[in-house]
């Protein structure tokens, strides 16, 4: 489930320029925790949100969307102690679109959601 946030500012009509995002969903992989050089920490996830539609045919189809997380400094951290394969989460932070060059010399594009805070959902007797 993906829930999109505008926040109001107070002014009338007028929106925060500040991008926001919110998902909800389980951790689908283990939390990869990395030092970077300036001693920051970097963790990196995955969570996947689903969607259920009826076709034309009248049967019901699963769409998957997998969603990579970068979560830095002490969120990392937190990230890496309290998520494990299978907690239920919500994140909330911003959409952040980036490009690499491979080793063909392509240019590869990607999409990371990177995350201001995180809750848990799943009780501690789940985990």
């Amino acid at each position: 489930m993906s829930i999109s946030t505008l926040k109001f500012d107070g002014g009338q009509n007028n929106f925060s320029k500040r991008s926001n995002i919110n998902y909800m969903n389980t951790l689908r992989n283990k939390v990869s925790l990395i030092k970077i050089d300036n001693g920051n920490a970097l963790a990196r996830f995955s969570i996947a949100t689903n969607e259920s539609y009826k076709n034309k045919e009248g049967e019901w189809v699963e769409n998957t969307q997998w969603h990579n997380v970068k979560a830095w400094g002490k969120n990392a951290e937190l990230v890496e102690k309290l998520l494990k394969k299978g907690t239920e989460v919500a994140v909330e932070g911003k959409i952040v679109n980036g490009n690499y060059t491979n080793k063909e010399g392509e240019t590869r594009y990607s999409t990371t959601i990177e995350i201001r805070d995180f809750l848990v959902l799943t009780p501690k007797t789940e985990k």
